[in-house]
């Protein structure tokens, strides 16, 4: 489903700083766990970090102490913050939201176009 749209991806050279935007929609901040996720040709995507409704938070080993994942439910915003940045975080990036109900059941789940980051000197 169509829901979210990122923005913010782009050139950057490898130390350097990119923040990654997500936009939706009021009903997927309420209530969703919201994600990035970052895919590169012939790799399977892999998670980034995510954020509950609650704001809290989880970090791929990868990116740890560099990213920083953040989310603004009244502004229906989410940011990544991705500082330090290593040829090796080249990818597009994704983000993702989705509502689970008992027992993990997934209910509810959307996917935004994709952002290229491409870390090169």
């Amino acid at each position: 489903q169509v829901g979210l749209v990122e923005s913010g991806g782009g050139l950057v050279q490898p130390g350097g700083s990119l923040r990654l935007s997500c936009a939706g929609s009021p009903r997927i901040f309420r209530q969703h766990e919201m994600h990035w996720y970052r895919q590169v040709p012939g790799k399977q995507r892999e998670l980034v970090a995510g954020i509950t409704s609650g704001g809290t938070t989880n970090y791929a080993d990868f990116v740890k102490g560099r990213f920083t994942i953040e989310r603004d439910n009244a502004r229906t915003m989410m940011w990544l913050q991705m500082n330090n940045l290593e040829s090796q975080d080249t990818a597009v990036y994704y983000c993702h939201a989705e509502f689970r109900g008992p027992s993990a059941v997934l209910i509810d789940e959307y996917w935004g176009q994709g952002t290229q980051v491409t870390v090169s000197s």
